[in-house]
């Protein structure tokens, strides 16, 4: 029986290394990624059947990675395996169409059960998160991906926050000097927010870095 294959997304070089050891001898692992566009990239190309992603990543967060993978590979199976506990950051992911959510802490024990889960059709939820804690989750604004600014804003706002110069965004998004300006622009219009340091310090909040 062939073994499922699986791409595996993490900015942190032992945690892959970690999930790689633990999922090898049940599955295929066709790919390594450090970064929320090489992960999109990885994806369309590699066509897995699941990818197990970070929510925090350079470049582009896993939530809005996520969101354009499941535009182009529908049925792939996507996991989340992540520090965040917060029931703001599962809504967003099951909302960005994720099959699973993990949380770092529990992944030895529950990883394999999840992606088990994923392949059949269900939908796993890290036993530390507990239901009632989501139940009372009503303010689906607080999520992680901001919902009132574009998939391009978000972007913009993840690579402000990084530090990146307006020079080295045009680059990474392949747009004008001219639409990065337009983007924060809107984006500070629409968040109410005046500096770059205020930029940074929502970024961090939201979850997207």
């Amino acid at each position: 029986m062939k073994r499922a294959q699986i791409l595996l997304a993490d900015d942190h070089a032992l945690t892959l290394k970690g999930m790689r050891t633990v999922l090898e001898p049940h599955y295929e692992i066709v790919g390594t990624v450090m970064d929320g566009h090489a992960l999109v990239d990885a994806a369309l190309r590699l066509r897995p059947q699941v990818i197990i992603m970070d929510i925090a990543m350079p470049l582009l967060n896993g939530i809005d990675a996520a969101v354009q993978i499941k535009k182009h590979l529908p049925a792939v199976k996507l996991l989340f395996v992540t520090m965040h506990d917060s029931p703001a950051y599962l809504v967003s992911a099951l909302q960005a169409g994720a099959s699973g959510y993990v949380l770092k802490s529990a992944a030895s024990e529950e990883l394999l059960e999840a992606i088990d889960s994923a392949l059949n059709g269900r939908i796993y939820v890290s036993s530390r998160l507990s239901k009632e804690s989501l139940a009372h989750f009503r303010d689906s604004s607080h999520a992680a991906a901001t919902p009132h600014l574009s998939p391009r804003e978000r972007e913009v706002l993840q690579l402000i926050a990084e530090g990146r110069t307006e020079k080295e965004i045009a680059f990474l998004l392949t747009i004008s000097i001219k639409t990065v300006g337009f983007h924060r622009e809107n984006i500070k219009r629409k968040l109410g927010l005046r500096t770059t340091a205020e930029l940074t310090r929502y970024a961090i909040e939201q979850g997207l870095i």
